[in-house]
């Protein structure tokens, strides 16, 4: 831009910098020529309160709320001085950098998306962004078409037709952001004046941040608050890189970066589940004691293997909304994972099945725990598995290595899985996936046996002789760790 557009004979800063002097005065020109306010935000101000008090007294269709001033971090470019080693002459060479500077900020109504802010920083190279709400665009929507709604904060509690409620969330594609952006630069003050932008020099749309959100409405809100209370307690270790990596289908391993945990954070009363996952994260929590919230975050889209670019919005709202769902899917069923007593009884013996014959899953038994487990590691791999990827977990579970268990061991192991229902083969492969009544069942199996079984059965047994006060002794020890550990099951013993 410099040598080229500007004409510079050699590339410095030099040359921009009465386009920043420029580009401050006609912010200043614009704030006195359409009566807004400046608003010079002080450490620590949040700016969405005081948003707020605005809009509570904007009453016009679209406009400009008041304009922010903030000295901010940000990445510049700057010139130096260097010296050639060689005559000893000096001559100006371009670097990146970083510098506390002014960044402006916007804050406007949209008639069609609503309240929105696009922030410019006031030093070269100008960066921007844009910040717009896809719940605030859809409420615009909803009145503009005349349907009833009831407003929920950042969301919409009640609508009188969800099906176009839904259609006009699926309408906010790239191509509208777009417009939204080349709407408000036509008329907000701009660092490239007619002649840059004539050469090329224009503001192109990438995704800094992408959040996707689901909100479930609670016709029993306390039983809602009790439900995710128990869904806290019941997925502490879902942030273990060997939980996270099924849940968004990407490879962890040692060089991966980030931090892998689960964070329970208490604002008030009101506790939040948070699932980290390299940049990104899905955060879950009651909002207003009316809704369950779960929301996946991606701070950057190459944590998935896709590009920054706005166009690629579609796929990055597959991934969300993937990762959102797969955890609402475990979490409601491992809330109701019991099974009936007579499915239960056959899963117990061998039965006869379309002509053939599944062997039993008898509970306890070492090699039934050790297949519902090691399925279990899946659940959230859209891909399904393999017999060799069960067998690797299967052979972990019972202390062996991978190369003691035969393809046949595994193949015999998928049979009966298959037969009783608990898994299914996906079309034209070789791999399974868990069917909603394997899930349930594994659950049942593998929770009641490591969480009430295991431990009930670390008390001493009776051991002395039968019909003594010792024996009577021990006996109502035992008895009383059982019931101990059934209340804290929060089930009937």
């Amino acid at each position: 831009m410099m040598r080229g557009h500007l004409g510079q004979r050699f590339a410095s800063t030099a040359g921009v910098a009465p386009k920043t002097d420029a580009f401050v005065a006609n912010i200043e020109r614009f704030v006195a020529e359409q009566r807004v306010e400046m608003v010079s935000f002080s450490k620590h101000q949040r700016k969405d309160d005081l948003t707020q008090q605005y809009l509570q007294q904007f009453d016009a269709d679209e406009g400009v709320l008041y304009v922010g001033r903030a000295q901010e971090k940000a990445r510049v470019v700057r010139t130096e001085r260097r010296r050639n080693a060689a005559t000893g002459m000096t001559y100006p060479w371009v670097v990146d950098g970083s510098a506390m500077v002014n960044h402006f900020y916007f804050y406007c109504v949209d008639q069609d998306f609503g309240p929105f802010f696009l922030k410019f920083c006031s030093y070269f190279p100008y960066n921007a962004k844009l910040c717009i709400n896809g719940n605030e665009y859809a409420k615009c929507q909803l009145r503009k078409r005349g349907i009833a709604f009831e407003a929920l904060d950042n969301g919409v509690l009640s609508c009188a037709d969800p099906n176009a409620l839904q259609r006009i969330c699926d309408g906010l594609d790239d191509k509208k952001i777009d417009r939204l952006l080349r709407k408000w630069l036509a008329r907000l003050p701009h660092p490239f004046d007619r002649f840059d932008r004539a050469a090329g020099y224009r503001y192109g749309l990438s995704i800094l941040q992408a959040e996707f959100a689901l909100t479930q409405v609670l016709d029993r809100p306390v039983a809602g608050r009790i439900f995710f209370e128990q869904v806290i307690r019941e997925n502490l270790d879902i942030g273990r890189p060997g939980q996270v990596q099924l849940i968004f289908d990407r490879r962890i391993n040692r060089r991966t970066p980030g931090r892998f945990r689960t964070r329970v954070i208490t604002e008030g009363v009101t506790p939040s589940l948070h699932v980290d996952y390299k940049r990104s994260r899905i955060k879950q929590y009651h909002k207003e004691g009316q809704a369950l919230r779960t929301e996946t975050t991606i701070n950057d889209t190459r944590d998935f293997g896709v590009g920054r670019l706005l166009k690629n919005l579609p796929e990055l709202r597959r991934i969300g909304f993937a990762a959102n769902r797969r955890l609402l899917e475990i979490e409601q069923i491992s809330h109701d994972c019991a099974l009936g007593d007579e499915e239960f009884q056959h899963l117990q013996r061998p039965r006869q099945i379309d002509g053939q014959r599944a062997p039993a899953l008898r509970f306890g038994d070492a090699n039934a725990q050790a297949v519902l487990n090691a399925v279990l590691m899946f659940v959230f791999v859209a891909r399904g598995f393999t017999n060799k990827d069960l067998r690797q977990q299967f052979a972990v579970l019972l202390g062996k290595r991978a190369d003691e268990i035969s393809p046949g061991r595994m193949s015999y192991e998928l049979r009966r899985l298959r037969l009783h229902g608990l898994i299914e083969r996906l079309p034209k492969t070789h791999r399974y996936r868990l069917t909603n009544e394997g899930l349930r069942t594994a659950l049942l199996y593998t929770r009641v046996y490591s969480r009430i079984l295991r431990p009930a059965m670390a008390p001493p047994v009776p051991a002395a002789p039968a019909g003594s006060p010792q024996a009577l002794g021990q006996f109502h020890s035992a008895e009383d760790a059982v019931n101990s550990w059934c209340d804290q099951a929060h089930i009937a013993a």
